[in-house]
């Protein structure tokens, strides 16, 4: 299986964002190929992929969404790119799961109103390890 895993790069970050980034992946490896495993340096995730060009970097993402079974999507921070990124997964039919570390703002209603996504919050890495393996078993 080839999973595409989305998170917030160039926007909001912290620490703790940075630590579920890692786990996560690591958790994801588990059941195939994560085509963005490089999200899971965290001095990538703290300045951004610095050696490429802004059109290589969509066009070599647009291309491993394209090829991914699955995308799993950590939107708990805001990102532009994560949601055109999820946008355009549905757009080809993937199966999206967003998940969103349970807090108090709104999450935008154009991922939880859309009958294509599943988006589930979670209280801490390891219920949202727990929401991805129902995920994946389910596939």
């Amino acid at each position: 299986m080839k999973i595409y895993y989305a998170t917030s790069i160039s926007g909001e970050t912290n620490p703790e964002a940075e630590n579920t980034n890692i786990e996560l992946i690591k958790h994801l490896k588990k059941y195939g190929e994560v085509l963005t495993e490089h999200f899971a340096d965290s001095s990538l995730i703290r300045v951004g992929e610095l050696t490429l060009e802004n059109k290589e970097i969509h066009d070599r993402d647009m291309k491993w969404i394209m090829e991914a079974d699955v995308i799993i999507a950590e939107v708990s921070n805001t990102s532009f790119g994560v949601g055109y990124e999820i946008g355009r997964s549905v757009e080809n039919n993937k199966k999206v799961l967003c998940l969103r570390r349970r807090q108090n703002r709104r999450l935008s209603a154009m991922l939880r109103g859309c009958d294509k996504i599943t988006v589930k919050d979670y209280d801490s890495v390891e219920n949202a390890k727990n929401i991805i393996d129902e995920f994946i078993e389910k596939l």
